[in-house]
């Protein structure tokens, strides 16, 4: 069975930090911005973890990222 490749999409969107957890970007800061507030728009610069949910399915689109 040859190698499972890493899903280049999921590469580019998510980051694994050193200890291990995957940390992607928050959505809606740049279509319809100017209906959103300041604060909101700059709290959602910030990245945020991926939910457990998600995490095993993630973790195998980005197995090779470490």
């Amino acid at each position: 069975m040859p190698k499972m490749k890493t899903h280049s999409g999921t590469k580019k969107r998510l980051k694994i930090t050193a200890t291990g957890k995957v940390m992607r970007g928050r959505p809606g800061t740049s279509h319809l911005a100017p209906g959103k507030t300041q604060k909101r728009i700059r709290h959602l610069r910030k990245g945020s973890t991926v939910s457990a949910a998600d995490l095993g399915r993630i973790r195998q689109q980005v197995a090779n990222l470490r």
